[in-house]
């Protein structure tokens, strides 16, 4: 089985700012990925950017702070 770890979980109000903050992020090393959206995480747009915790540290966080479109952050565990 595999062990739950800590998320941040980044969703946007729209696929086109998604998209934006995707190129975004990895263009600066950034990590995590582009995910559909979690069932549990209602959002405007099916598509959310998903970091560790463990990974989301000051330059990781004052990138995501410079996105435009950015709905809201969440943590989840998964």
């Amino acid at each position: 089985m595999r062990k739950k770890e800590n998320y941040i979980i980044i969703t946007f109000v729209s696929t086109t700012s998604a998209m934006a903050a995707e190129e975004y992020l990895r263009t600066r090393s950034v990590p995590g990925r582009m995910i559909p959206l979690p069932g549990s995480i209602a959002a405007g747009c099916g598509l959310a950017w998903r970091i560790a915790l463990r990974e989301y540290d000051d330059t990781a966080r004052n990138m995501i702070q410079k996105l435009e479109g950015v709905e809201e952050i969440h943590t989840l565990t998964m």
